[in-house]
């Protein structure tokens, strides 16, 4: 367990990111940014903004719920992890609340109805938002085990984070922001 002081008190990431290492050993996560939604003593729950699908756009999954969207530019959308990969999420702005939005601090919320990609399609929904299919998951503990491995990193971040489109590589973009080039970390880390 991670402690955030000597009083013993568990040090949880909501709100933060983690980066994957050159360490990373489960390839499905190789060169992920995962902004991290819910972590408690019961597990984790993030979602990965490294990867775009090219199954499909958000103009495609607003047809699959026959969702009209009035002038709506098409996005991608992010591989957001192998849990439930025909699930949807918005991560997006505090500026829209659902009664199914999971406030994450003070720096985005998390919802999943049908209901935002409604507002959304109509120019109502969140000023900033992102779609994605799927999740990570770990479970109690499962997180702060794998923190132990060396195949992640976690940063504060930016909630801008979350809306950048301009960088080719989000993944890249992180480590950049940190001061960090990542073509200069080792895939071998020991430990003390």
């Amino acid at each position: 367990m991670t402690y955030a002081n000597d009083m013993d008190d568990p040090l949880y990431f909501s709100g933060q990111f983690l980066l994957a290492t050159p360490g990373m050993a489960d390839p499905r996560f190789a060169r992920s940014i995962i902004a991290i939604c819910s972590h408690d003593e019961h597990g984790a729950l993030g979602i990965n903004i490294g990867e775009i699908s090219t199954d499909i756009s958000f103009n495609g999954i607003l047809e699959q719920f026959d969702i009209e969207a009035e002038a709506l530019e098409d996005r991608d959308v992010f591989v957001g992890g192998p849990v439930e990969v025909h699930r949807g999420f918005i991560l997006h702005s505090l500026d829209f609340n659902l009664s199914d939005t999971l406030q994450v601090g003070d720096r985005w919320g998390l919802s999943s109805s049908l209901d935002i990609l409604g507002a959304i399609a109509k120019d109502r929904g969140p000023k900033k938002w992102i779609a994605a299919l799927g999740y990570s998951g770990w479970g109690a503990g499962q997180l702060e085990q794998e923190l132990t491995q060396n195949g992640w990193s976690v940063t504060q971040g930016e909630p801008e984070w979350l809306y950048e489109t301009e960088a080719k590589d989000k993944w890249e973009m992180a480590w950049k922001a940190q001061g960090i080039d990542p073509g200069m970390l080792s895939g071998q880390f020991g430990s003390a």
